[in-house]
């Protein structure tokens, strides 16, 4: 690598938008998760596509690795520049361009978050229904394929980034898909980058589907004397058809921590917390039919609301669920894993690993999104304990193997990163070869977020 001359090469294209201070370079070095600071050499600042294919054309020129960054929120550490290189921020690309409500569809840079374009919408009646929790990018939502709270009934990002434009690593810039509802026109290429995690090529502009603002949303919450009598609830609800927004599990574990984090009073049992969205008739309906379902399991009284207070309030305490479960351990740190089983094996696959996690020297606190059969075990650490990490992670992997077996996934929502690359193989099997295959054609310099989700980059 010629690193010298490439950042003097990026200085002249962005001056001090080219940063190299040591408080953005370990800014731009931080996980979220477990894994330890890996600053990069420096930090670039594009504000519009040229900028970004002139930034790629220079790291290519010198073999320099070129590493995406939107809110770094991410928890397989897809945003650290392990190999050294170059970190493009996108956060000065955070411009709506266009909307058009007639299409209910709408064209964003890479760096808008998803609060801010939901924000933009509000006149419109109209709303970006994916949501991840974290107050992420939208260009970092569609590397990592991101879902969240409202999948089961709107879908992931895959269902809704219609196309996009990216900067491949020689500098080309594409375009895939169109604005259309279908298309019989060739390899899905925008499915592909969707996913990719950065390893093909840095998007610089997104084109997505947006839903209409329901007319009314109703919200509630329920408990159960164990997680097989929840879940049970849940396939009654899907089998039955009603439309549900959001439903969502928190183990007793993960309660007593909202306990103690929000100050609410749940009992120490596993709980369900279901939204639903339609007409005001609808989700009253909606409501009532699932709680004789859930009196029907055992489940507690379903209390319910349609003030929007309530309902925030609700969400706000599940978003923040990974902070409470943290912040239940003083100095914790944490693996993070997202595996996802088919509904009909969620409960089996959450008491095993209830078990197994039991039988470790650690505690690991439980929720997810039931309704997708995904969930998530916040596995604590003591950061100064190399032991208790090596434990946290063989459980993370244990969970892994257990979700295929059970004809699952290793991961529902965060992606591989370089945290879940051991488990690719299992899955994938040679396809992980043909994956490996696609990033050689577009990038034989492996400078894309290399060391990320293929074999052996």
């Amino acid at each position: 690598m010629q690193i010298a001359q490439a950042l003097e090469d990026l200085t002249q294209v962005l001056g001090e938008r080219l940063s190299r201070s040591k408080s953005d370079l370990e800014q731009h070095g931080r996980s979220e998760s477990y894994f330890p600071m890996t600053p990069p050499d420096a930090v670039a600042y594009p504000e519009n596509a040229s900028e970004v294919r002139r930034i790629v054309q220079i790291c290519a020129q010198h073999a320099i690795p070129v590493v995406g960054w939107g809110a770094g929120t991410s928890l397989e550490g897809h945003g650290l520049a392990v190999r050294g290189g170059v970190v493009v921020d996108f956060s000065r690309m955070n411009k709506v361009l266009e909307i058009r409500p007639a299409d209910m569809d709408v064209t964003v840079q890479p760096g808008v978050t998803r609060e801010a374009l939901n924000e933009e919408l509000r006149a419109t009646g109209l709303f970006f229904p994916v949501d991840p929790g974290a107050n992420a990018t939208l260009g970092g939502m569609a590397m990592t394929r991101a879902s969240g709270t409202t999948t089961v009934r709107y879908g992931s990002m895959r269902d809704n980034v219609l196309g996009l434009h990216a900067i491949l690593a020689d500098g080309r810039r594409i375009h895939t898909g169109t604005r259309a509802r279908k298309s019989a026109a060739g390899y899905d290429l925008t499915a592909l980058f969707v996913g990719s995690e950065g390893t093909l090529g840095l998007v610089t502009e997104l084109s997505l589907r947006l839903h209409g603002i329901p007319e009314a949303t109703s919200a509630g919450i329920c408990s159960f004397p164990d997680m097989g009598s929840a879940v049970a609830a849940v396939q009654e609800t899907i089998q039955m058809g009603i439309p549900m927004a959001r439903i969502e599990f928190a183990c007793a574990d993960t309660a007593r921590a909202f306990n103690a984090y929000a100050g609410t009073d749940m009992a120490q049992a596993p709980h369900l917390m279901v939204e639903f969205h339609g007409s005001e008739s609808s989700v009253a309906e909606d409501a009532e039919r699932f709680a004789e379902i859930v009196a029907d399991h055992g489940g507690s009284a379903f209390q319910w609301s349609a003030r929007e207070e309530e309902r925030r309030a609700l969400w706000a305490m599940r978003h923040n669920g990974y902070y409470a479960i943290l912040a239940s351990r003083k100095g914790a740190r944490a693996v993070v894993t997202d595996i996802c089983v088919p509904i009909s094996r969620l409960a089996q696959a959450v008491e095993e690993t209830q078990h197994d996690i039991a039988a470790s020297p650690i505690s690991g606190p439980i929720l997810g999104h039931v309704g997708d059969g995904n969930f998530h075990a916040i596995l604590l650490i003591d950061p100064d304990r190399p032991d208790q990490l090596e434990a946290a992670k063989a459980l993370s992997h244990r969970m892994g193997q257990r979700a295929l077996q059970l004809g699952g996934t290793c991961t529902g929502e965060h992606g591989i990163g370089m945290g879940k690359t051991g488990l690719m193989e299992a899955e994938h099997g040679e396809a992980w070869d043909v994956m490996g295959q696609i990033k050689q054609a577009l990038d034989p310099q492996n400078i894309m977020n290399p060391g990320k989700l293929v074999r052996g980059t």
